[in-house]
């Protein structure tokens, strides 16, 4: 670790936010109490110099799904010029939720997947007809927040062949069966921070124009703690943080519906050790 007065860590964000990151005062304030000088600054900023920082810290560069190579390049640049976190590996790796289908090849439980590619012509009434899905969630496989995510009961309904257009256009697209374990249970997202599960929250599903609903920190099930343990140990790259959402199935048993290694909201605000362990995971890395 440098001299802590002598190091300034940017916190990478983009110029126009899509929408409030709520670990974002937070995080500034006590990184600034431990004297490492943060800096809040956009990837889409050319004029910004990233080797003048000991370190970059991915928090908010939701905009990303918008400029996907123009991103990863920047990524590149940003991780030759200084220490990125999560490194340029993670992020070219995770920013496509192609990963889940690699990670469902290797034996980790993901939530069942339809995938189609960038043209690819395929009516959603025979989608959900050929899986026996009768209630989905459709969404891009570049994609941040809610954007573009919707949930679909009838698929012959003007509202949901809309959407389907909307969605298959120019982009890839994957659709997963809604699981009724979110309205009770709900997703519980697991955050990972230098090498620890801190806490747990509950999320409501956030569907089209939803807001999200996120609950207060929680206890993490022995069974949600060793298949999010399980996936992190097979990443072969040093993370800082990750999340971990999971859904229950049927049977009560979690299956991964994303890893989240980029950009993830990791609700420091519910759980202030974990904040904590966040800086002097920073620290240790300057």
């Amino acid at each position: 670790m440098r001299e802590s007065g002598n190091v300034s860590v940017a916190i990478v964000t983009c110029q126009t936010m899509p929408e409030e990151d709520v670990d974002e005062e937070l995080l500034l304030a006590a990184l600034a109490d431990a004297g490492l000088s943060p800096t809040l600054a956009a990837w889409d900023d050319e004029t910004i110099d990233w080797s003048q920082f000991g370190m970059a810290v991915l928090r908010s560069p939701w905009n990303y799904i918008d400029h996907l190579d123009a991103f990863l390049d920047w990524a590149v640049r940003a991780g030759t010029a200084t220490r990125l976190f999560n490194p340029v590996e993670v992020v070219q790796w995770n920013t496509h939720k192609g990963y889940l289908r690699q990670l469902a090849t290797q034996g980790v439980p993901v939530v069942p997947t339809a995938w189609l590619g960038v043209g690819e012509e395929l009516d959603l009434v025979d989608l959900m007809a050929d899986r026996g899905w009768h209630d989905v969630v459709a969404k891009p496989v570049v994609g941040a927040g809610s954007f573009l995510t919707d949930r679909i009961t009838d698929p012959r309904s003007a509202a949901a062949q809309d959407f389907w257009r909307t969605l298959c256009t120019d982009r890839e697209v994957m659709v997963q069966p809604y699981l009724r374990s979110v309205e009770e249970y709900g997703e519980r997202s697991l955050i990972w921070i230098d090498g620890e599960l801190t806490h747990a929250v509950r999320k409501s599903p956030r569907l089209g124009d939803a807001q999200e609903s996120v609950s207060h920190a929680l206890p993490i099930a022995h069974v949600e703690r060793e298949l999010a343990e399980a996936v992190i140990a097979d990443i072969p790259h040093e993370l800082l943080y990750a999340r971990i959402d999971l859904i229950r199935d049927d049977d009560d048993q979690p299956m991964l519906a994303e890893l989240e290694l980029v950009e993830p909201s990791l609700f420091l605000k519910q759980d202030p050790t974990a904040l904590k362990r966040l800086v002097r995971g920073i620290a240790e890395r300057l």
